[in-house]
């Protein structure tokens, strides 16, 4: 074959486009309804067709999450942060792609799109040295009037939604979904609905880092469509509103009341800086254990 044939043979390849689907209980479907919509660069150029979700993935997603919220409570934290650690290893391999996505989403040069993915992994990081520490902040022994030990200790809430921000696509989606799993809780993320493809791609690592099926669940489409059954449902025990506007968050909020679901309120971050703890504490339930020390003596405490 000549140069000149094997030069048209390259140039007449085609590209192989990425196929998109939901991440639903360790697995990888596509739309219940069969409906996908079309996802934009912020030129306006098309990237993507990306999976609509529907109520069905919604209510499908809530089963697989309590399905693995039994097991990943139970694990150890120190195993939970092995997982997390594991997932910030699995994005370095693929930075290059996620900065590629990022940029594309986000409009940001090459350069500032490295730095977000950057700092995304380094929060994986940072929530991974949390998960057996949390415990020791915010639990404890309480000094009581009585021959007692008294201990707090703090324990997941269970299922979590999670919408993630809008504009920060990436590193503001891992900001409000490490929190929730690092505790040991369980979550349904729903994606930026402009900007879904970090998201959808981040549910490719989850299934590859060791991280059990159903921790993480993660659905694209319309924020409202998919966040109202979410708010509504009785088997969701909490719900943060990070990536809902103010009309939305108020419907959820009065949704959720029905049976007295936590809700984190929609509030300005910059999720470029360190983050606190306030979000792990929001979705953890105090447990408080009294046991009796024995008699107590003029001479002291008696075991």
């Amino acid at each position: 074959m000549s140069d000149k044939s094997e030069k048209t043979e390259r140039a007449e390849r085609l590209s192989v486009f990425k196929t998109y689907k939901l991440y639903v209980g360790g697995k990888f479907p596509r739309s219940e309804s069969g409906r996908v919509y079309e996802v934009s660069d912020s030129k306006g150029n098309w990237l993507a067709n990306v999976p609509l979700s529907s109520r069905k993935d919604a209510r499908d997603a809530v089963v697989a999450a309590r399905k693995a919220f039994g097991g990943w409570s139970g694990a150890t934290a120190y195993n939970r942060g092995q997982i997390l650690y594991r997932i910030a290893e699995m994005l370095e391999g693929r930075r290059e792609q996620f900065v590629r996505e990022v940029a594309d989403a986000e409009g940001l040069s090459k350069s500032k799109a490295a730095a977000v993915v950057d700092s995304t992994i380094d929060r994986w990081v940072w929530y991974a040295g949390w998960t057996d520490k949390i415990a020791q902040v915010v639990g404890g022994g309480n000094p009581v009037a009585g021959p007692f030990f008294n201990l707090s200790s703090p324990e997941p809430t269970g299922v979590v939604a999670v919408l993630a921000p809008q504009e920060s696509s990436f590193l503001g989606l891992v900001s409000v979904l490490a929190p929730v799993i690092a505790t040991g809780n369980t979550a349904i993320a729903v994606a930026s609905e402009q900007s879904p493809l970090p998201a959808l791609s981040l549910g490719e690592v989850l299934a590859t880092s060791d991280l059990p099926g159903g921790v993480v669940n993660v659905l694209s489409g319309r924020t409202a469509e998919i966040a109202a059954p979410l708010a509504a449902h009785q088997d969701v025990n909490a719900i943060d509103l990070a990536g809902a506007d103010d009309v939305l968050a108020k419907e959820l909020e009065i949704a959720a009341a029905d049976n007295l679901k936590r809700v984190l309120r929609p509030q300005p971050v910059d999720y470029a800086e360190t983050p606190g703890i306030d979000r792990m504490t929001a979705f953890l339930e105090t447990k408080t254990v009294w046991h009796p020390t024995g008699s107590l003596g003029a001479s002291g405490s008696s075991y």
